[in-house]
C-alpha cells in the first residue's frame, strides 16, 4: 500500500462511527496477524538458508525508513 491509500484510509476511518469503524479495526488487526506470521515464516526459511544475517541489515534499513516515513504523517 502507498501512502496515497494509507491516507485515504485513515480519512475514511475518521469520519467513520460504530460498527464500520469496529471493522476497520478488526481488519487491520486480522492483516497485522497474517503479515507478522508470513514474517516468522520468512525469517525461519532465511535462518535455515544461513541468509538471515543479510536480510536482518535489510529489515534494519527498512524498519528505519518506515519510522522516518511515519514521523512525517
Amino acid at each position: 500500500m502507498d501512502e496515497k491509500g494509507k491516507k485515504e484510509i485513515m480519512e475514511e476511518f475518521k469520519k467513520s462511527e460504530g460498527d464500520k469503524r469496529l471493522d476497520m479495526w478488526d481488519y487491520a488487526c486480522s492483516q497485522q496477524v497474517i503479515w507478522e506470521k508470513i514474517l516468522a515464516e520468512m525469517q525461519t526459511i532465511a535462518h535455515e538458508q544461513g541468509v538471515d544475517k543479510e536480510l536482518d541489515k535489510l529489515m534494519e534499513e527498512e524498519m528505519k525508513k518506515a519510522e522516518e516515513d511515519a514521523a512525517t504523517i
